[in-house]
């Protein structure tokens, strides 16, 4: 009798809750529902139906003044003068870095040789006959287990190093060996640049700093919004009208003082929501002509800022992390697609789009992407991330020729006195 009612009331409770839609515990989905017209998805790759456009038109580069420089305080070397033939001529041997997907890193350029780093921190100066003049290394050997990587600032006579273990320094350029060694809280992850008797360098925590060239004590320092995580993106700095102009892991774009540490003005490029993927968010370096600054990133947007004000003058969508070239009115870009893009610098209009991927099947140049270009006499030299390089006329956009470098990663390429460089895991090779 008892289990009769047991089973009664159990059923009569069933009834009342399946049948009835507005009971709470059948309300899951319509509340999931609700949440989920509030919610916004992260890392949801946007469709880009990219086309070809304009392919007649053909740009007049005959009367385009090239320049042999290798530094520049607004990362602005236009088209640089080599017109080689693309031979491999030399070739520099180092040892192989552990572990890396990319070469971030350029080397130190001189008249007469170069200047590198090996896997141990041991900087190593080269003749221009590829022989090692001197090797120096100042690490203890706790220190060069962690496999520091090293940034350069060619400073006359010296040579000014920050790495990826929070220590910086200074050397002697003629016998590598020791002025100064200083220890910062965090490891530095930019390029450098130097203005008069002090240099700067931005660290993993987003701060910018300012040190004295003559022994490494630091000037002032400026911290800007962290985030959560590590960016593997190197951030950029450029020197124009007494500020130093940076970018930082959260796409904020800031302009200080060089002599009080002060911020000019600052213009953030993302939402609050970039905080929780700065992993995935990727910048260009940046580029100044004195009156505006040009970047892009891999949210498909590039930027032209006043640089006065910071105030935006113009975006335009384009997914791109490569470095922009500007030469005279035109700004020259290429997509993370393999589009070449040719801007005008006023007013942002896209002239000219070119596929440099199109000799690539689908399947394939979908795991290929750029890694830099630099533009010489009439062409421009591209490499990729499956270690080849692609040249292409500049004038029509036309493809003239496929490198392979490396069945690995490479560098960007670079231009220095009438040759070409490029740097892979065990060598930096010379072109004519």
């Amino acid at each position: 009798m008892n289990k009769l009612i047991f089973f009664s009331i159990l059923l009569l409770l069933f009834n009342n809750c399946s049948l009835n839609k507005n009971v709470k515990i059948w309300k899951g989905k319509e509340n999931t529902s609700d949440i989920n017209k509030n919610v916004t998805k992260a890392f949801v790759k946007e469709n880009k139906n990219i086309s070809e456009f304009n392919q007649g038109l053909r740009l007049d580069f005959s009367a385009i003044k090239t320049n042999n420089k290798i530094i520049d305080d607004q990362n602005n070397f236009g088209s640089q003068t080599y017109n080689g033939k693309l031979n491999r001529i030399h070739k520099y041997k180092i040892s192989k870095l552990e572990k890396q997907n990319n070469f971030n890193f350029k080397p130190v350029f001189l008249k007469d040789g170069i200047i590198f780093f090996d896997k141990k921190g041991s900087i190593i100066r080269y003749d221009k006959n590829q022989k090692i003049l001197w090797k120096q290394n100042h690490y203890l050997k706790a220190e060069k287990r962690l496999k520091p990587k090293l940034n350069f600032l060619h400073d006359n006579q010296n040579l000014i190093i920050t790495d990826s273990i929070a220590k910086y320094y200074s050397i002697n350029i003629n016998t590598g060996e020791l002025n100064w060694i200083r220890n910062n809280t965090y490891s530095f992850n930019s390029n450098l640049k130097r203005y008069k008797d002090k240099f700067f360098a931005v660290d993993y925590k987003n701060i910018l700093r300012c040190f004295k060239i003559k022994d490494g004590s630091e000037c002032w320092n400026l911290k800007t919004e962290d985030s959560f995580t590590i960016s593997n993106d190197k951030y950029s700095l450029i020197i124009v009208n007494n500020n130093i102009i940076f970018n930082n892991s959260l796409g904020d774009i800031t302009a200080v003082n060089i002599k009080t540490g002060l911020i000019t003005w600052q213009l953030p490029t993302q939402s609050s929501s970039i905080i929780n993927e700065t992993y995935n968010f990727k910048n260009s370096k940046l580029v100044s002509d004195k009156n505006s600054i040009f970047f892009s990133n891999n949210k498909n947007q590039f930027y032209s800022i006043d640089l006065r004000t910071g105030t935006i003058n113009w975006i335009n969508k384009i997914n791109s992390i490569t470095k922009p070239i500007l030469i005279e009115n035109l700004i020259f870009t290429v997509s993370q697609e393999g589009f070449l893009y040719v801007l005008d610098k006023n007013e942002g209009n896209i002239l000219r789009v070119t596929d440099l991927f199109k000799n690539y099947e689908e399947k394939e140049r979908s795991n290929i992407f750029p890694i830099g270009f630099v533009i010489g006499n009439r062409n421009l030299y591209l490499t990729l991330s499956n270690g080849h390089m692609i040249v292409a006329g500049i004038e029509a956009g036309n493809i003239i020729k496929f490198e392979k470098v490396s069945s690995g990663a490479v560098s960007e390429p670079f231009i220095f006195n009438g040759n070409l460089f490029v740097l892979r895991n065990g060598s930096i090779l010379q072109y004519n």
